[in-house]
């Protein structure tokens, strides 16, 4: 046999190796698919998802007027698929309200900045997003407006199209979060919408403007023939990775507004999101406890809840590398543990970051893991060393 034919055998040999590696690695995942449910894993999330932070003069001007609101807010994530991409997989978005189009197309600070003879900044919505009617993606009206999506379907739709790139994804959690000042603007900004039920209604509607029936889990399909939704996950009703992969999950964030979404909806039905909710009512199956010890949060996570924490806030364990609430919130049974810096978004001031270990994206939850349980077969590890 010559040297190049058989070159040739050996690279067709491991070809072959190498493909049978991958279909019993696909074979055994699938296996493992059909056991894990999506409240048996773990994820890593990011903090108000679209931040995109301050623009130069904004910066120098709120550092002048309100240094403390500035250390606050001084963080920023990359858009929506970068983190993705990242292995973060529970997103955050906040919404404010608007049916005509246009309340927060002007940013009062960019005015105040100028007044106080700073340069002009980049103009923050150069496509006049803001200008259309629907709801809109930003962290304080007339303040803090910078988005990397300005509009909720827009965020919602770049996170579709990275969920139909990348089929085999585990759920994405997308948390969203209700703004409104309830009649109380501040001083010169724009007032807000109040979030009715009329208005959960239209929120629902662009949702499902963006994602079709199927591509997102929903109340109903929890509840099943189940009497309410928490006496469904009571019993183990979450649906399992063999039926969440390449799927999203909606959760509202604002406990308050719990009873204006269910109404007309006992136990979510025909609702897209899960509500943030007392434990024990009907509608009870997601619920934060960012600040909980780790005993409350693991007793929820037993009982079938779906939980979110938060490891830091403020910017203020980045800033002194104050690992402790990153610790305990990692020692839980959360399914998803939220921060400003996942592990593609390490702090610039210290070595802070929030990830799980050997670059996991998941693992099987600590608490309520089924036997047999591999981290690794959940999703492919991260390349660790790409993001140094």
């Amino acid at each position: 046999m010559s040297q190049d034919v058989w070159k040739t055998a050996l690279a067709l040999s491991a070809a072959i190796v190498s493909s049978q590696a991958g279909l019993a690695q696909q074979m055994t995942q699938a296996k493992q698919d059909d056991v894990v449910k999506i409240n048996q894993i773990q994820v890593i999330g990011s903090h108000n998802s679209y931040h995109a932070g301050f623009a130069p003069s904004e910066r120098k001007y709120l550092e002048a007027k309100n240094p403390k609101a500035l250390r606050s807010l001084d963080y920023s994530h990359a858009p929506l698929p970068n983190q993705l991409d990242g292995g973060v997989r529970q997103i955050e978005i906040d919404v404010f309200a608007d049916a005509k189009g246009g309340r927060y197309a002007h940013l009062p600070i960019d005015d105040a900045a100028v007044k106080a003879g700073l340069p002009a900044d980049p103009d923050f919505d150069p496509q006049h997003e803001m200008d259309k009617p629907g709801f809109k993606v930003m962290h304080v009206q007339g303040v803090d407006e910078r988005s990397t999506c300005h509009t909720f379907v827009k965020c919602l739709t770049v996170v579709r199209d990275w969920s139909k790139q990348h089929p085999q994804h585990l759920p994405i959690f997308i948390l969203v979060e209700t703004k409104e000042d309830g009649g109380k603007p501040r001083p010169g900004m724009p007032a807000t919408e109040p979030f009715t039920a009329g208005v959960f209604d239209a929120l629902d509607a662009e949702v499902r403007s963006v994602f079709k029936s199927g591509e997102y889990i929903t109340p109903d399909e929890v509840r099943g023939h189940a009497a309410t939704l928490n006496e469904a996950i009571s019993a183990g009703g979450w649906p399992t990775l063999e039926k969440a992969r390449g799927r999203v999950i909606f959760l509202l964030d604002q406990r308050k507004v719990e009873t204006t979404y269910t109404e007309g909806h006992a136990s979510l039905k025909g609702r897209v999101f899960f509500t943030n909710a007392e434990s024990g009512k009907p509608d009870a199956a997601f619920t934060e406890e960012n600040d909980g010890s780790k005993e409350t949060i693991d007793a929820l996570v037993k009982q079938g809840y779906l939980v979110r924490t938060r490891t830091d806030e403020g910017t203020e364990q980045a800033r002194t590398n104050d690992t402790t609430r990153r610790d305990l919130a990692l020692s839980t049974g959360a399914q998803m543990i939220s921060t400003d810096y996942p592990p593609s978004e390490p702090s610039h001031w210290t070595s802070f970051v929030v990830k799980l270990p050997d670059g996991l994206v998941a693992r099987c939850n600590p608490v309520n893991k089924p036997a047999g349980c591999v981290d690794r077969l959940l999703e492919a590890p991260l390349n660790t060393s790409a993001m140094r």
